[in-house]
């Protein structure tokens, strides 16, 4: 007998929101300037476009990402007389920790409008969870910030809290378990792709 799940029309009860450029730091500068630092400390540069390609995921997946970008990977060759590989990936994640954490703090407020939107998400009933690409320790910083600005979600989740990030729905089915929301159709899901307007 084939089980056939009728489509979910119930009320919305929860809503989860990213961190950098969706509700804090404006535009996602802290991790494309960490990113284009530590790539340029080592002779190749990222342009902004090509920071922004993989936003979301783990850090060190991020990285890995960029040297697998053939013109980032054609310029470490060139520079560095190799291909870049893992032990790459984790000097530069090394050298992105300390960095991105000495930074957070000055780009933990809030975006305009995102204390307000929450408040009345809540006053709707909805609960507010969170993921994000950083690790736990830099997810505490914004936190901590955060708060004191008025923005505090109910359940906030990296990659390291599920063992992976992005594209893969583990921060979202774990917030639903800590926020119990079931079922997953009553969550919708907020990640805003930043985007910075140049005057022309």
């Amino acid at each position: 007998m084939n089980y056939v799940r009728k489509p979910y029309t119930g009320r919305l009860q929860a809503v989860i929101l990213d961190w950098a450029g969706t509700t804090v730091d404006y535009g996602s500068l802290a991790p494309v300037r960490v990113l284009q630092q530590v790539f340029a400390d080592r002779g190749i540069q990222v342009s902004e476009d090509e920071a922004r390609q993989d936003m979301g995921l783990l850090k060190k997946d991020h990285i890995r990402a960029l040297l697998g970008h053939p013109r980032i990977r054609a310029a470490w060759e060139e520079q560095h007389r190799h291909a870049p590989g893992e032990p790459d990936v984790e000097s530069l994640f090394a050298n992105f920790i300390p960095r991105q954490m000495e930074c957070l703090a000055q780009y933990s407020a809030p975006i305009p409008g995102v204390v307000e939107a929450v408040r009345r998400a809540r006053d709707r009933g909805l609960r507010i969870g969170s993921t994000t690409g950083y690790t736990r320790p830099m997810l505490e910083i914004l936190l901590r910030h955060a708060a004191g600005q008025g923005y505090e979600p109910d359940c906030a989740l990296c990659p390291d809290d599920v063992g992976a990030g992005r594209p893969l729905p583990w921060m979202i089915y774990e917030n639903a378990v800590r926020m119990k929301v079931y079922p997953l159709e009553a969550i919708i899901k907020v990640a805003i792709r930043s985007v910075i307007l140049r005057k022309a």
